[in-house]
């Protein structure tokens, strides 16, 4: 009996906890409108911002290389097969593969 209760008020504080949970909501239920606020010259035409240098540096600074370079450095040249040649390899690799050897057939309607 003692358990019983024990179990019967612990249920009912753990549904209990949820419903004074919402009491407490601090989010009305009433529609607000939302309102964008827009800027007079938001489309206006104006000049462009100054002009600065990514890399860091003065803006005046330019510096370019001329050279070839060898073709170890891009590694090595993959080749790749055309996929006319993969189908028709799978294909063949299908038509010769192995077959079963047993072959089951429904006995009777």
């Amino acid at each position: 009996m003692k358990t019983t209760l024990t179990v019967l008020f612990l249920f009912c504080v753990f549904c209990a906890a949820p419903a004074f949970g919402q009491l407490g909501s601090s989010i009305s239920s009433e529609a607000i409108p939302v309102t964008i606020t827009g800027h007079p010259q938001q489309a206006l035409p104006h000049g462009m911002a100054e002009e600065h240098s990514l890399v860091g540096g003065s803006g005046t600074t330019y510096t370019f290389a001329q050279g070839e370079r060898p073709l170890w450095e891009f590694g090595p040249v993959k080749q790749e097969v055309p996929l006319g040649d993969v189908a028709r390899a799978y294909r063949k690799e299908k038509m010769t593969g192995k077959k079963a050897e047993i072959t089951l057939e429904k006995q009777g309607s």
